[in-house]
C-alpha cells in the first residue's frame, strides 16, 4: 500500500526557517529518519521509502503554498494513491505552539494551502496533521508572523514536536487514521 504525505510550505531559501514551512520541515525529518533523500521532480521534491510493508511517498510541493492542490492531485494520480491514504501536514495559527491535531476532514480555516487543495481535489474530506504555530502577533501582522522565523524559545522545543509529528505520520500509515488521532491529538 502507498501513502502520500504532503508537507506544505513555500520553496526558496527565504522561507526555509519560517513558521509557514513547518510542513516541509516535518517531511524533511521523516525522510532523514528513514535515510531517504528528496529528488526534484514534477511540481515538487519527492522522496519514497518503505516502512512496515508500506510505501510512503513524501512530497514538498514547488507550487507555493497557495497552489498546493495542483501538486497533490498530480502525485495522487501519478502514484495511484486514493484520498484515504493522503495526509497533508501544515501550520495552524489557531493552535498553540507545538500542539498537534490530526483530522479526517474539515474546512481550510482560512489557510490558503488547504483551501486550494480542497478546490482542486473537490472535497474537504482528506486527512490533515496540523502543527500549532500560535497566534502571538498584533492585529494586522499575521502575514509577518506566519512568514517569520521561530523565536529562540520555540526553536528550543521544535525538534521534539517535529519528532512527535514524525511518529504520528508513521502511525497513520500503519495503524490508521482513527487510532492515530486517538493517540496523538492533544499531545
Amino acid at each position: 500500500m502507498k501513502y502520500l504525505i504532503v508537507g506544505l510550505g513555500n520553496p526558496g531559501t527565504e522561507y526555509e526557517e519560517t513558521r509557514h514551512n513547518i510542513g516541509f520541515k516535518v517531511v524533511d525529518t521523516v525522510a532523514q529518519k528513514a535515510n531517504a533523500s528528496f529528488e526534484v521532480s514534477r511540481l515538487g521534491e519527492v522522496s519514497t521509502f518503505r516502512f512496515k510493508g508500506r510505501t510512503l511517498v513524501l512530497l514538498k510541493p514547488s507550487t507555493f503554498m497557495n497552489l498546493s492542490g495542483k501538486a497533490v492531485r498530480y502525485w495522487m494520480e501519478a502514484e495511484k494513491i486514493p484520498l484515504e491514504r493522503v495526509l497533508i501536514v501544515t501550520d495552524d495559527l489557531a493552535l498553540p505552539f507545538g500542539a498537534l491535531r490530526m483530522r479526517s476532514k474539515g474546512s481550510g480555516g482560512g489557510h490558503n494551502g488547504l483551501g486550494n487543495i480542497e478546490t482542486v481535489i473537490g472535497t474537504s474530506k482528506y486527512a490533515r496533521l496540523r502543527f500549532g504555530i500560535g497566534d502571538e502577533f498584533r492585529r494586522g501582522n499575521q502575514v509577518d508572523y506566519v512568514l517569520g522565523q521561530w523565536t529562540p524559545d520555540e526553536e528550543s522545543n521544535l525538534s521534539e514536536r517535529i519528532d512527535r509529528c514524525e511518529e504520528a505520520i508513521r502511525a497513520f500509515a500503519t495503524i490508521g487514521l482513527e487510532r492515530t488521532m486517538n493517540h496523538y491529538n492533544n499531545t
